[in-house]
This record gives structure tokens, sequence and C-alpha cells, in this order.
């Protein structure tokens, strides 16, 4: 009888979809009491299918597993597709949030992710294999993160181009 319990169990793990969860940054606030010090812990995560579907949460909690687990919710709630041509992007864009601007260009097969930080994540998430970028703004993670979110929302594939036109 547990045999097949667990068969079961592993059947529903298989079925589910796989993540690629990137955390690209932990922050840790202290607030002073009269004790002492009371850290709490908030987590920026960016998870992705490698297929073109990503997502951005954030979590906050007084430990750090909880707060990535809680971003991790967040980011599978707030998917989003994103157009891709091949393992690139399909055209240059430069997305823009707060203070955060990032640019970024198609390269050719074999170039590789050239990021850093958190758009190399929100980047690799997303299955972008070749892709040349540059931060031109503000380095805070969030900024930066949401500004690619905003450039990739932005590309749009030929073929959604004509279809638009041709309407």
């Amino acid at each position: 009888m547990r045999k097949e319990f667990k068969n079961k169990h592993a059947a529903v793990e298989e079925a589910a979809p796989e993540f690629i969860e990137k955390v690209v940054h932990i922050n840790r606030c202290a607030k002073v009491v009269k004790g002492g010090r009371r850290f709490t812990f908030s987590a920026l995560v960016v998870i992705g299918d490698g297929k073109g579907n990503i997502g951005l949460g954030c979590g906050k909690s007084k430990e750090v597993p909880d707060a990535i687990k809680k971003a991790t919710d967040k980011a599978k709630k707030l998917m989003r597709a994103v157009s891709l041509k091949d393992n690139t992007i399909p055209h240059e864009v430069v997305g823009e949030s707060d203070g955060g601007i990032v640019m970024l260009k198609p390269a050719s097969p074999g170039t590789g992710v050239i990021a850093g930080g958190g758009v190399r994540a929100v980047l690799e998430a997303a299955g972008v294999k070749d892709v040349l970028s540059k931060s031109l703004g503000s380095n805070n993670n969030m900024a930066m993160v949401n500004a690619t979110f905003a450039a990739l929302s932005k590309l749009r594939t030929a073929e959604a181009i004509s279809a638009i036109r041709s309407i």
C-alpha cells in the first residue's frame, strides 16, 4: 500500500513543469529594539521555463528560506510570455524602470549572454542564449530586473508585427 502512494506522488511531481529559479538578491534589514536587533529578510527571485515565459517576485520574511518561497510563489503567479527568435531576441530594445535603464541587442550564435547581475538572471530564465546588454542607469537590483522585464515585454517578432499591420 505504501509503495503505491509513493509512486502516485512521484508521478504528480514529474507532471509539474520544471522552472529555472534564480535568486537575484537577498536583503537583510535590521530593526533595533530594547533587547537587541531584529532581522528581517527580503528576497528578489526570477523564475522562468527557458522557453520564453518569465516571472518576478519579491518576498519578505523573518527567515531567508521563507522569503525565497514567498518570492517564488509570487513569481509563478506573475508569469508572462516573451517573444524570442531562436536563441536570441528579435531586435534591439531599451527598457526603463525607476532609475534603471537596460539596453539589449541580439547577438550571433555562440556569443553567449553578455550581461551581469539581475539582467543575466532574467535572460537565462527566459531561455535567451545569445544577447549583448548594457546597463545605462542605476545598478540597483530591483531597478535592473524591472528594466530588463520592461525591455523584454517590448519585443515583437516579425510575424507579430506583420499580423498587426495586415488588420
